[in-house]
């Protein structure tokens, strides 16, 4: 029954959460996350990509998948086109090579909103998060102070974790404008 713990585990998932979203959010480098989520027909099962291929980056720009098994490689091949990445596959017969194009201004701007849009998001969850234990809070017939008490550390808890998603859009803002 303690809403102050409960509150804050729900708040360190929306930052988990806002995390993995970010990840996705291209930032001119390459990064195994921006592949994350795309399926590959792998036996007639629609499979992960990372369950079916190896996936590096030798250079900042480019990404090398290379398949377990070799005659997957044109499902792979298919799968990424198919998954409107803004980026053509190279298929050299041994694995597929995608060089990410150098990012103009006009797409990083694009991206950073992208990104603060995710930031909303996550505060409206924030929020939501609030709103929940503040209803429980005052569902409970709690004296005046204990009740006050509590509402206080909720929104110490809002204001912290608020904090948390502004700096992470930030950092992400100065990663996708840096050239």
């Amino acid at each position: 029954m303690n809403y102050v713990e409960n509150t804050e585990l729900k708040m360190e998932e929306v930052v988990e959460n806002l995390e993995k979203r970010l990840t996705q959010v291209r930032a001119g480098r390459a990064n195994p996350s921006m592949l994350q989520g795309i399926m590959v027909e792998y036996y007639g099962t629609p499979t992960d990509i990372q369950s079916v291929a190896n996936i590096t980056v030798p250079e900042a720009r480019q990404l090398f998948i290379k398949p377990f098994d070799k005659s997957t490689l044109k499902d792979i091949e298919k799968a990424i086109q198919e998954a409107n990445l803004g980026i053509n596959p190279t298929n050299n017969g041994e694995m597929i090579i995608l060089t990410l194009p150098e990012l103009t201004e006009d797409r990083r701007r694009e991206y950073v909103k992208q990104a603060k849009s995710i930031g909303e998001d996550a505060k409206i969850a924030l929020r939501n998060a609030r709103q929940d234990a503040n209803t429980q809070i005052k569902k409970e017939e709690l004296p005046e102070d204990e009740e006050k008490g509590l509402l206080e550390d909720v929104q110490e808890l809002i204001n912290k974790y608020n904090k948390i998603v502004e700096d992470k859009i930030k950092e992400k803002e100065a990663e996708l404008m840096e050239v």
